[in-house]
């Protein structure tokens, strides 16, 4: 039996001036003139030192139809339009990867990322959703990278709106924008802003690259490419950032879709980074290319003013600011290994119904008070939540708060006893986690034991028999009927602070 487990453990425990009407109304109208005109004049250069040819007709007519003209307009005007999204406070864009007409399966979704954005803190979450979840489309289950393909069968250009749907109806929340992207567009964008710098987490190789256009050589082997990464700081161009993302064979725990989801988050944020330099933005035939490659693989229901608008809403935004987050099979995750009807590999929501992850979309803004989150930090409080209740999904929902404290959630799971009225907390650090003790105390309302009973001993022993290295909690978190967020949990007790 592990040391950890040993029952004797104890514990040691100025008000804003209003102006008239009239000098607002004429301010606006003065801003958006300024506006105008800048754009105008900026444009313009841009067109013309770009050698683009304006028809020979000479009524003036023709000036105020260019389709360029229009859109300066909709730029002027758009600072006193909303984007979709922006008076709830959370702007949804769903990014979308594709291999494109060149490749084999070209119209599955390689990459799916939920991009939400919060205007009022300018705080920016990025969500993975792996290739390989099954949900209802239709009250069909199928794979959720198939449904682009099957919705370009049936008419070419609807994939995006029919993906965005799709998640829309699974997570219960709008998807206001849908960003589609093949490879192409993917390298040639990298290698049209000079290249990226990632820092590469692990060295891992892949021995199963795919090669395009290898697919039916004899020699099986020649199919594939040998790829290298060694950890630490490497410039990347288009076509190795491209590898990078796509490796799904990798060593040292990079050969899953989770640990790619990471990698490919990884090249957006410095994709971001190079984007908003000012070695970008003042070179116009650089905007020009990139806007070009845009249009030909490129798919997006956004228009240039809401393009425009959100990067001047975000162009600012810090690291510290952009959440990560990867949906997958961990002991903390929220999916679990499966297999659908044709047997082939799927993954299902661990509860059994996407409750669990649509709380977590849905609350992935809400955060600690920095102060508590700094003493949990500090202590690397660890946790494992069982559910002492059948109310389903208690377990991850109280984990997922959890974390946003600092905690570190070793495992998540069901407890064989279910009729905890109370929840409970068993320290198993001896007292020196003290602070963090009293913050899940306090949070949770638990009332904390003094040492394992033999029931929980045995259940934990079962659970991480065969690991090599189990984890050792510091705290085992048994919750119960108290815990529900729809009576006293941690939710109500935040909203009465």
């Amino acid at each position: 039996m592990p040391d950890f487990l040993d029952k004797n453990n104890v514990l040691d425990l100025a008000q804003e001036k209003i102006k008239p009407k009239s000098k607002k109304k004429k301010k606006k109208i003065f801003v958006k003139t300024i506006l105008f005109f800048s754009i105008f004049f900026i444009t313009s250069f841009t067109v013309f030192s770009s050698q683009v040819l304006i028809s020979e007709k000479n009524s003036p007519s023709w000036f105020s139809n260019l389709p360029i003209i229009k859109q300066i307009r909709n730029l002027a005007e758009s600072a006193d339009r909303n984007l979709k999204g922006e008076k709830n406070d959370r702007i949804n864009i769903l990014l979308l990867g594709i291999g494109g007409a060149q490749h084999e399966g070209g119209y599955l979704t390689d990459t799916i990322i939920l991009a939400s954005l919060e205007p009022s803190t300018k705080k920016v979450s990025l969500i993975s959703v792996p290739r390989d979840l099954s949900i209802p489309v239709n009250g069909k289950y199928q794979k959720i990278n198939a449904v682009n393909a099957y919705a370009e069968m049936e008419k070419r250009g609807s994939g995006g709106l029919a993906v965005s749907q799709a998640i829309s109806d699974l997570l219960q929340i709008p998807i206001d924008y849908y960003i589609r992207v093949d490879f192409k567009a993917f390298s040639d964008l990298v290698d049209e802003i000079g290249g990226v710098d990632i820092n590469i987490a692990r060295s891992f190789d892949d021995y199963r690259y795919p090669i395009r256009g290898e697919e039916k050589n004899e020699d099986y082997e020649a199919r594939f490419e040998h790829l290298h990464f060694d950890k630490g700081p490497i410039h990347m161009d288009g076509k190795l950032a491209l590898k990078y993302a796509r490796s799904r064979h990798g060593n040292n725990g990079e050969g899953s879709d989770f640990a790619r989801a990471r990698r490919q988050q990884n090249i957006i944020m410095a994709v971001k980074k190079e984007l908003l330099s000012v070695k970008t933005i003042f070179k116009p035939k650089m905007v020009k290319n990139i806007f070009d490659n845009f249009k030909e693989h490129i798919s997006t229901n956004l228009q240039i003013w809401e393009i425009m608008k959100l990067w001047n809403m975000f162009k600012d935004v810090q690291k510290e600011d952009i959440i990560n987050k990867v949906l997958d099979n961990s002991p903390n995750g929220l999916l679990y290994d499966g297999k659908n009807e044709q047997g082939a590999y799927v993954l299902s929501p661990r509860s059994g119904d996407f409750a669990e992850i649509q709380y977590f979309v849905n609350n992935v803004f809400s955060d600690a008070p920095k102060e508590l989150k700094t003493l949990v930090t500090n202590e690397r409080a660890t946790v494992e939540v069982r559910n002492g209740t059948w109310i389903n999904g208690l377990a991850s929902q109280t984990a997922l708060d959890l974390e946003k404290y600092g905690f570190i959630i070793t495992r998540t799971g069901n407890s064989s006893q279910q009729n905890f009225q109370k929840s409970v907390i068993y320290d198993l650090s001896y007292g020196e986690k003290s602070r963090s003790l009293s913050i899940l105390k306090e949070k949770t309302g638990a009332n904390v034991s003094l040492g394992l009973p033999d029931w929980l001993i045995s259940e934990i022993s079962q659970d991480i028999k065969g690991e090599e290295n189990p984890i050792k909690p510091d705290f085992v978190l048994i919750l119960g009927q108290d815990a529900d967020k729809t009576k006293s949990g941690i939710e109500n007790k935040e909203e009465n602070e």
